[in-house]
């Protein structure tokens, strides 16, 4: 079974946007141990960066529509097993991910205002230059 990892985006007025991705898992890792293994790697609360670990951002703005809710975290949610096709971009097995998601976490989280994020109204305004 591949392993299954939903994570979101919650702005300061607790707006969400749900992001998933599935991961192959050659290594017949359980989700169990796959969940313990984020948690702890991820800040508290299963906080960490989408972007530094290669995960879609599920951001709420679009459009440079952004608000001073806004801040650049995306949140754990849940591990699982699916028999669904792998659709990380960047083809990696879960096992893969786990690594890369411990690296960043020693590392140290690079926390970034999102009004500079591609997308944005910084980013647009930038580009105006």
């Amino acid at each position: 079974m591949n392993i299954e990892f939903q994570y979101l985006y919650r702005d300061g007025s607790n707006y969400k946007k749900h992001g998933r991705v599935v991961f192959s898992n050659p290594d017949q890792l359980t989700p169990e141990s796959v969940g313990k293994a984020l948690e702890k790697a991820f800040l508290t609360d299963g906080l960490f960066i989408a972007r530094q670990v290669r995960l879609s951002e599920v951001f709420l703005y679009s459009d440079g529509a952004f608000s001073y809710d806004d801040h650049c975290y995306h949140e754990f949610s849940s591990v699982g097993s699916t028999s669904d096709v792998p659709s990380d971009e960047c083809t990696r097995s879960i096992s893969e991910f786990l690594v890369e998601v411990m690296e960043e976490a020693n590392r140290g989280w690079q926390v970034f205002d999102p009004y500079d994020s591609q997308g944005s109204l910084g980013s647009f305004l930038d580009s105006r230059v």
